[in-house]
């Protein structure tokens, strides 16, 4: 029995620049080229984040539209997730994209630090959210930075704040959060099977972890994200050339574990996403 893999491009993210890689998509088209690119590499999904005219991160709802109009019609079927993220705005601004109805949204369900700032997600605000999702019929990837955020989701989830499938990422390698660990990856994934059994769980390593969470996700038999957001590089003396050759370096390891890369259409039915909506193609 095959148990294919969902690969998630995060393209750009909100602080990496053109002086860091410049492979980094900045403009709406340059980021629409770049997923393109990553979706005929394998990733089914799109992790999006938006920069204004001075390349700093925005929540402008305006550029979010222009982006997913764009990904919808240059990767058809491709599962489009927007960022509801901390560093492109604060409060309700961080849900203004929500009504553009997009696949999914990233959904921070606790407050943690930060490298040098504290990532804050209070309860009313996380309430918020996963209530526009509710409204707007978004699913949300919640973005779990320790292991109370694990367990605040699946309380969510059953009371109904989180109503369709659970969807649970563990971010590791953000200095003051979750170390990269293999024996706290190993609790997070059985802790996920003890309290969750019928959710699906992926993780995401940063910076030169990339590479090692992807490995250890798609050998325990979750799903993972890659990309130039999280990591600009190949290794310690070669930046990535491109979003798609971070994604296809993680559908090889989909390959040496023998799990197949999920197409779009599997990915969707393994997060019960229906198909794309009509104007989608």
């Amino acid at each position: 029995m095959t148990n294919p893999c969902i690969l998630c491009v995060a393209i750009t993210g909100s602080l990496p620049t053109k002086e860091n890689n410049p492979a980094v998509p900045i403009t709406i088209e340059e980021q629409i080229e770049s997923t393109h690119e990553a979706f005929e590499a394998g990733a089914s999904i799109a992790h999006c984040h938006v920069r204004d005219d001075a390349g700093k991160p925005t929540a402008d709802p305006e550029r979010f539209g222009r982006l997913l109009e764009g990904l919808r019609q240059h990767c058809p079927g491709m599962i489009v997730q927007l960022s509801t993220g901390g560093r492109s705005g604060a409060g309700h601004e961080r849900g203004g994209m929500l009504p553009l109805r997009p696949d999914m949204a990233s959904l921070s369900v606790g407050s943690n630090n930060f490298p040098t700032r504290v990532y804050e997600n209070a309860p009313d605000l996380v309430d918020w959210l996963a209530g526009e999702m509710r409204t707007y019929d978004v699913l949300p990837e919640i973005e779990a930075f320790d292991l109370s955020h694990i367990h605040q989701a699946v309380a969510m989830h059953a009371d109904g704040r989180l109503p369709r499938k659970l969807y649970v990422q563990f971010v590791m390698g953000v200095k003051n959060a979750t170390p990269v660990d293999r024996d706290i990856f190993d609790y997070y994934v059985k802790t996920m099977q003890r309290i969750a059994p019928d959710a699906n769980w992926c993780a995401a390593g940063i910076g030169r972890h990339q590479l090692t969470v992807n490995e250890w996700a798609i050998a325990a038999g979750g799903h993972t994200r890659t990309g130039l957001e999280d990591n600009v590089r190949l290794d310690k003396d070669r930046l990535a050339p491109s979003n798609a050759a971070l994604v296809a370096r993680a559908a090889a390891l989909c390959e040496k574990y023998e799990r197949p890369v999920a197409t779009w259409q599997q990915a969707r039915d393994i997060l019960g996403l229906a198909q794309p909506r009509q104007g989608a193609r």
